[in-house]
């Protein structure tokens, strides 16, 4: 017995743990799937089941397709920017052409828009873009550039805007994430290569991309989620407007559920959402267990 015991305590103490996953994990899952094959979901006492009839509704609805667009190109900008400033940032800091007093310095100043909170980072855009705000402000300084005060409200400017501030509050995680692996590269392999002839770019190529490569895909895919299911920052700064020019996936299922109250078609978008995300995080997962091989 006393065997036994040991041998089951580890999976007792994680029993709390799984019983909150399956609670408020598992069972809404399960619910807003449940949801997506049925018509009228909770606004209906006896709901009937329409099978696959919401995802042909969903996929023929114009507004979803005009949601994923913007969530296709909002989430591409937004991750490869991540990359390449969390790049250029973490090779500045990295380098051996600055004072540790520098870099220092640098690094909470690059730091910064992560540490702030969504709701502080709406409200601190929000009256920068403002008409009467220090951006508009700024422009009046600058020869031939026009003042537009218009940047949230602008159709045709306010999505280039939330991928700007999303890009803004989002490369600190990988330039933390690539600055931690830059300094994990043995200088070894640099100076072999600078005594074979090797130029700067042939060892950016050749020796930190290909040792960086486990992080990089690793933090995109992470990312990739993460931006996926964007919503505080979007909904605070424009609520998906103007005229659904900013309205990504997670605020046309907010809409649905929330303000339409039609719960079936919005976990039916949900479902639809949840299928990326996992075939995405398979994917991820997948790829760990490549690195830890």
């Amino acid at each position: 017995m006393k065997i036994f015991g040991k041998r089951t305590a580890p999976y007792r103490y994680l029993l709390p743990t799984l019983a909150l996953m399956i609670v408020f994990l598992v069972v809404p899952i399960c619910m807003v799937i449940r949801y997506s094959f049925l018509d009228k979901a909770v606004v209906s006492k006896t709901p009937s089941f329409v099978g696959m009839g919401n995802y042909k509704e969903l996929f023929a609805d114009s507004a979803f397709w005009n949601a994923t667009s913007n969530t296709v190109i909002f989430v591409v900008v937004s991750v490869v920017a991540h990359l390449v400033i969390g790049m250029i940032f973490a090779m500045l800091l990295n380098s051996k052409y600055f004072t540790t007093r520098t870099k220092t310095i640098a690094r909470v100043v690059y730091i910064l828009p992560w540490v702030f909170t969504a709701s502080v980072v709406a409200i601190l855009w929000k009256l920068m873009l403002q008409p009467s705000g220090i951006i508009n402000y700024l422009l009046e300084f600058l020869p031939n550039v026009s003042r537009n005060s218009e940047w949230l409200s602008n159709k045709d400017l306010a999505l280039t805007v939330i991928c700007f501030i999303n890009i803004w509050c989002g490369y600190p995680f990988y330039m933390i994430s690539i600055l931690a692996g830059l300094q994990g590269i043995s200088g070894d392999l640099y100076e072999s290569a600078a005594i074979d002839g090797a130029t700067m770019t042939k060892s950016f190529l050749h020796i930190t991309i290909p040792q960086l490569k486990p992080i990089l895909i690793s933090i995109a895919m992470l990312d990739f989620i993460w931006t996926l299911q964007s919503f505080n920052v979007i909904w605070m700064l424009t609520g998906g407007g103007p005229v659904n020019a900013t309205e990504t996936l997670s605020i046309y299922i907010y809409k649905l559920a929330f303000q339409k109250l039609d719960y079936s078609m919005a976990g039916t978008a949900a479902t639809v959402l949840l299928v990326v995300c996992v075939i995405i995080a398979i994917f991820y997962v997948k790829q760990q267990k490549k690195v830890r091989e």
